[in-house]
């Protein structure tokens, strides 16, 4: 592995953490991302990577996205850690540059490995789920609050051309966390979606920390509808309760408890008092989110097999409106994204 060439593409929080893990294990390996601010300070000081035991600072090869056209040799493996909404584009960008036998790995929210295979083709498509919990305000600077031991990957083939594959990617992975391969990556990227559906977006209408936001009197209820509906829609489609996170078989037998274990797998492994999802992180520095692509996605699935997401519905629906500058988040929020989900 140690002669492949290796690209981070998106190295935001998530991203310049795994770059950071990457390049302190020796490998080779670019990191490329759209903020230019970002890649200046990375490039001037280093990957500042701050958790709960300890600081890295580590120098590290970073890039623009207009840096990509002077790249003369191609990649063999490139990790996208970008948002799902910005799947396409990114592919686009990377696709004359990767390896006419590379791979792509999706280390992402939400669906997007067809929006990967259309671009870069199924035989260099690979399949990832990530748990890392972080966050980056300021350029070069990430606070991780889950560092390798608390964080976690899943990587699965789509095609039959990568089958046997998915150690490539999986041993690039296990520098940054513990890493499984499954058998059936789409259900497990469901299942990730799931948990992201009953936190994410939920807590962020709230404007306050996802531990903080589950403590409202009322809101775990909401998050475990909003959940359950993706659980729903999620095996209404045909795929397969999974276990994520290092979860066991025997953790999602049962069913009707799923969610819920789910949430607390996630609160009780994963998170931290002071952490911010993505989609705060997000709107507090005036982005757009991923809800279209997590809860809208719920709703889409549910009305395709003629169902309804009511709390999803809700969420995007609130969520849109802050996006618009309409409503802003905060704690008051709970009574409204109750009335509207029917609760």
């Amino acid at each position: 592995m140690t002669n492949k060439r290796i690209a981070v593409l998106g190295a935001g929080a998530n991203g310049a953490s795994i770059g950071v893990d990457l390049t302190r294990a020796g490998l080779e390996v670019v990191l490329i991302d759209q903020w230019p601010e970002h890649v200046a300070a990375m490039r001037a000081n280093g990957a500042r990577i701050e958790m709960p035991d300890e600081t890295l600072v580590q120098p590290v090869r970073a890039y623009n996205l207009c840096d990509v056209c002077t790249f003369t040799e191609p990649f063999d493996i490139v990790l996208l850690v970008a948002k799902a909404y910005d799947t396409r584009w990114h592919c686009q960008l990377i696709e004359p540059y990767l390896a006419a036998d590379g791979l792509v790995a999706g280390v992402q929210n939400g669906m997007s490995l067809d929006q990967i295979a259309e671009v870069v083709g199924p035989h260099r498509t690979m399949g990832c789920v990530i748990e890392i919990s972080s966050m980056m305000f300021d350029p070069g600077i990430v606070h991780r609050h889950s560092p390798p031991p608390r964080s976690w990957f899943a990587v699965g083939s789509i095609d039959p051309a990568t089958k046997g594959r998915e150690h490539e990617v999986a041993d690039l992975l296990k520098r940054a966390g513990s890493v499984e391969i499954v058998d059936d990556i789409r259900s497990a990227k469901w299942m990730k979606l799931v948990s992201n559906a009953t936190t994410l977006v939920t807590t962020a209408i709230l404007g306050l920390p996802m531990l903080e936001a589950t403590a409202l009197p009322g809101m775990r209820e909401v998050m475990l509808r909003s959940g359950q509906e993706a659980l729903d829609a999620g095996m209404a489609a045909g795929h397969k309760v999974l276990p994520i996170f290092g979860m066991k078989p025997e953790d999602v037998r049962q069913s009707n408890r799923l969610v819920e274990t789910l949430l607390d797998t996630l609160l009780e492994g994963f998170v931290l008092p002071n952490t911010k999802t993505t989609v705060l992180q997000d709107w507090t520095k005036g982005r757009h989110s991923e809800v279209d692509d997590i809860n809208g996605t719920v709703v889409a699935e549910a009305k395709a097999r003629g169902g309804a997401a009511s709390v999803n519905a809700a969420v995007v629906t609130l969520a849109r409106r802050i996006e618009r500058g309409e409503l802003k988040p905060g704690p008051e929020n709970l009574v409204l994204l109750k009335q509207l989900a029917g609760m």
